[in-house]
């Protein structure tokens, strides 16, 4: 997940012993705050985020790119228009070969599929969901459509007595509170957003909460539609949630949420797609931004302690025609191009913001060392009320092959960084098995560690014509 300027770090849970992983924000064994315990211990109060200095300035940001910035000179007289910016050599540890689809988190291999299970179909109905997340649990291999909804806490049978709230999946005695654990024995209970998967007829997504994370931060949100001149659009919109601030899966569901409609209903009415992006990542920044407003008990519930920065979250979105792809984005979730043909370069089509990525712009440090450095993830940009300024990054490419859009969250690309990384990542068959590329994607962050949430939306270009809807 993205990250803010961080509080210390605790040697050890205050409540369980356990030591904490860096960047960890709740304990792994017992799920206490981390952050809140660090903050008390050290009787400060929590600061508002300040970007990356150098000699006591503060770097500017990157300047918006033109509509045709990223078309750099292709390769080979055949090759498309899209060329890959300059290579990446941080290289990070990848899975054992034979691992993917098979997650070791015994939670996750139903949902990604045991090797004996059934494939998954490959057709499903639309359906829009008002929760922000817009995605339904996938809970089979052999159902994964996008119109199934998920029971938000995974556990069985109802107590008996005609008493509603659910039976602990662990114990099957206790009854299950308001944070999702068992008032008996403690265990946490599986929740609907731990693992998320939605397909439409040409365009899919998926997310897992990761091995090591208390709660899945991340959202997404994936549609169709047609323009005026009745041609296919797809759309698929990414967040983070910063995870030094307060309430980031509710700030990540509200930015995809709002971003998705807008996207939606703008381009079926002709708007030029770099402007629909532009509009759609402000009324993110306005859904964000409205959170910090609400201060009812329910807010303060959901945080206990944790110290008030604002909500806030990263974007990321893609609008696929059939002839176009524009990109959106602010903070560190990234978008690639892979395209069918392996022997054309794949690219990544975003540039991060972030400590690391403004580092190696000025020179100071190489890509490789300041992503090993512990402030790589610190973001310079984001949506929330507490943002400095909000600019919104748009860009837009035309591909001459045919090929895909990975759209996702430092979940995944810190396992498979550099674009050719990323394309040795996605099945030669994406194009056609968007779903079934984006579960193999969240299984490869999964065998490579899955120390964050790992969210991705896989996009074919071009649109392929479809029923259009949302999920």
């Amino acid at each position: 997940m993205s990250q803010m300027p961080q509080p210390a770090q605790l040697s050890a849970c205050p409540t369980c012993d356990e030591p904490p992983q860096a960047g960890d924000r709740y304990c792994d064994q017992c799920g206490a705050d981390l952050a809140a315990a660090a903050a008390s211990a050290a009787q400060t109060p929590g600061d508002r985020p300040v970007p990356p200095r150098l000699n006591g300035a503060a770097w500017s940001p990157h300047p918006e790119p033109e509509p045709d910035d990223y078309e750099l000179a292709a390769p080979a007289p055949d090759d498309y228009e899209l060329a890959a910016p300059a290579p990446d050599d941080y290289e990070l540890a990848t899975p054992a070969p034979d691992g993917y689809g098979q997650p070791a988190d015994p939670r996750a291999a139903g949902a990604l599929g045991a090797p004996e299970a059934a494939p998954p179909t490959e057709t499903g109905t639309p359906a829009e969901i008002d929760t922000g997340v817009n995605a339904s649990t996938h809970t089979s291999a052999a159902t994964s459509t996008g119109s199934m909804a998920g029971t938000g806490t995974g556990a069985g049978p109802r107590l008996p007595g005609g008493e509603h709230r659910p039976r602990c999946a662990a114990c099957q005695e206790g009854t299950i509170d308001q944070d999702g654990y068992c008032e008996r024995c403690g265990h946490a209970q599986a929740r609907e957003r731990d693992h998320m998967e939605s397909e439409l007829e040409g365009i899919a997504a998926a997310s897992d909460r990761g091995l090591r994370h208390h709660r899945n931060e991340d959202a997404f949100a994936v549609s169709a539609a047609e323009l005026p001149d009745g041609s296919p659009v797809m759309v698929a919109v990414v967040c983070d949630g910063v995870s030094s601030a307060t309430r980031p899966d509710d700030a990540s569901a509200a930015a995809a949420h709002a971003a998705g409609e807008a996207l939606r209903t703008s381009l079926p009415r002709g708007a030029h797609p770099q402007q629909a992006m532009n509009e759609a990542i402000v009324a993110a920044a306005e859904a964000v931004n409205s959170l910090a407003l609400d201060t009812g008990a329910a807010a303060a519930h959901h945080e206990g302690q944790r110290h008030q920065n604002a909500p806030a979250c990263t974007i990321v979105s893609a609008v696929v025609t059939s002839d176009i792809l524009t990109i959106g984005w602010v903070g560190d979730s990234r978008a690639y191009w892979v395209p069918d043909d392996r022997t054309a370069p794949p690219a990544r089509l975003t540039e991060d913001d972030s400590w690391a990525a403004q580092m190696v712009a000025a020179g100071l440090m190489s890509e490789a060392e300041a992503y090993a450095d512990e402030r790589a993830h610190a973001i310079t940009g984001w949506l929330g009320a507490d943002a400095y300024e909000l600019e919104p990054h748009t860009a837009s490419y035309k591909p001459d092959r045919p090929g895909v859009v990975v759209v996702c969250t430092d979940g995944l690309w810190n396992y498979a960084e550099s674009a050719e990384q990323m394309a040795r990542a996605v099945p030669s068959d994406a194009r056609s098995r968007p779903l079934n590329t984006a579960q193999i994607l969240v299984g490869h962050a999964l065998d490579g560690g899955g120390h964050d949430n790992v969210t991705v939306a896989v996009v074919p270009f071009p649109a392929a014509s479809g029923r259009a809807g949302s999920a």
